[in-house]
């Protein structure tokens, strides 16, 4: 597997060096993660609770990112760390972003889709990013420079890439649910785009942006994101070629939605998602909310 590119991070900027190490860490978190959350997939005795927010959380959830955060204390004691479902930790340009588990509604189901998302995010900005999902054997993985990869370890790795389709019509998408879109005041703006499409499905959740990697579909869209949905999918993506953005055009996970494409469709599929001024779009405020659909 190739070794990040630091020249393209800046030949003096230390922080950046050494990505090959903290990918390798991040494998092994994902590692643990993936003991924990296999252990109790299906279990008959599965413990749900309901947050806040009336999205579920399981057990299996706080022992996935209970293990990150331990491992992460010994292995990296002076980075931040931040999860979904643990008040964040530490301060500095350095900070893990960890969802346990994105998908629990499926996992809690007994649904094989779902998946640890780990990121290592550098001053503000996806420095490393993997996401693995046991239940359907795979993972995806990328640092900053070095490319994005699909498998089962890094020692048995395929470099990934966007596809090629130029055009909407041409496009196959993957989303998460239509109701997430009325909800946001896109409603109408997102079955137009499905309409435009030429083929449409709702794989979902952060499977819906590694399939936009591998180049299996187009465009991955949702309007209500957090950031710990986010941050290793969006790496991921722009290291296979893609881009990822808000809906403004701006780079990264840092808005209220992650808006995904191949790259040639970016500029055509923001235009057709645009809010327009009806007195109803005062929903994208920039914070980065997460969609309950999405839990």
């Amino acid at each position: 597997m190739p070794v990040p590119d630091t020249a393209r991070t800046g030949p003096n900027d230390a922080l950046h060096r050494g990505l090959t190490d903290d990918l390798r860490l991040a494998h092994l978190l994902a590692d643990d993660a993936d003991s924990i959350t296999m252990s109790r997939f299906r279990s008959l005795d599965l413990r749900v609770t309901s947050k806040p927010d009336l999205t579920p959380v399981s057990d299996a959830d706080t022992a996935a990112e209970q293990a990150i955060r331990r491992t992460l204390s010994r292995a990296r004691p002076r980075d931040a760390v931040q999860g979904e479902e643990m008040p964040d930790t530490g301060w500095g340009p350095r900070r893990w972003v960890i969802d346990p588990i994105d998908g629990t509604k499926n996992f809690v189901r007994g649904v094989p889709v779902w998946g640890t998302l780990i990121a290592l995010m550098i001053n503000d900005k996806p420095a490393v990013g993997v996401a693995s999902a046991p239940a359907l054997g795979r993972r995806w993985w990328a640092s900053l420079g070095g490319g994005a990869f699909a498998g089962k370890s890094l020692m048995s790795a395929t470099q990934i890439r966007v596809s090629d389709v130029a055009t909407i019509e041409d496009a196959s998408l993957s989303y998460a649910s239509v109701s997430a879109w009325v909800e946001a005041g896109q409603g109408q703006q997102f079955v137009d785009l499905l309409r435009r499409c030429w083929r449409t499905r709702g794989y979902g959740d952060f499977w819906s942006y590694m399939l936009l990697a591998e180049g299996g579909v187009d465009i991955a869209c949702e309007p209500e994101l957090a950031l710990h949905d986010m941050a290793a999918c969006s790496i991921i993506v722009t290291e296979a070629g893609g881009s990822f953005t808000d809906l403004h055009g701006r780079p990264g996970p840092h808005g209220a939605g992650g808006y995904a494409t191949n790259g040639r469709l970016h500029d055509a599929v923001l235009a057709q998602l645009a809010l327009k001024n009806d007195g109803f779009d005062d929903h994208d405020d920039g914070q980065g909310v997460g969609d309950p659909s999405r839990t």
